[in-house]
């Protein structure tokens, strides 16, 4: 895609980067608002600047002439053996988006593929992330791109 610069985000950028991920926190308030606050937002949006300075995450952003067009927050994992689990490695994609006025373009598919080269110089060699599953949209890119499902979680409502 001409003119698309997939990089690590700037201090300076996260207040643009924040834009899009309100918009994803809206689609997650819609999609389950039995979970999601509508106010949320505003614990949220500091959160960014946290993994921003975390030694073990950051924020990867897609700009397009100056403009941030997609993001995805990404931490790096490693989980100590355990008595039920091998040591685990993996670079841990927590927040993802793109847009609504730029999807359809590339830009996610660009992100992703940065994630890949970039967990791949860390040494790591996977990348695990976790979505909704009304998110059908998320969930057909993802697939698109070579995710699959490896672990569920579930839950039943329990009749008054």
């Amino acid at each position: 895609m001409a003119n698309l610069v997939v990089r690590y985000a700037e201090r300076e950028e996260l207040e643009s980067v924040n834009k899009i991920r309100k918009q994803v926190n809206e689609v997650h308030v819609k999609g389950r608002s039995d979970i999601f606050r509508k106010d949320g937002w505003q614990f949220i949006e500091s959160f960014i600047y946290t993994r921003f300075e975390e030694a073990n995450s950051g924020v990867i952003i897609a700009s397009m002439e100056d403009e941030i067009v997609g993001f995805a927050v990404v931490q790096y994992i490693v989980k100590p053996e355990s008595p039920y689990n091998k040591e685990r490695r993996y670079f841990h994609i927590e927040e993802f988006g793109v847009d609504e006025r730029h999807r359809r373009k590339g830009i996610a598919t660009a992100i992703i593929e940065f994630a890949k080269d970039d967990a791949k110089e860390r040494g790591f060699d996977r990348i695990e992330l976790d979505m909704w599953e009304f998110n059908e949209g998320a969930l057909a890119f993802y697939e698109g791109v070579g995710f699959k499902t490896f672990r569920r979680y579930m839950e039943c409502y329990v009749e008054e």
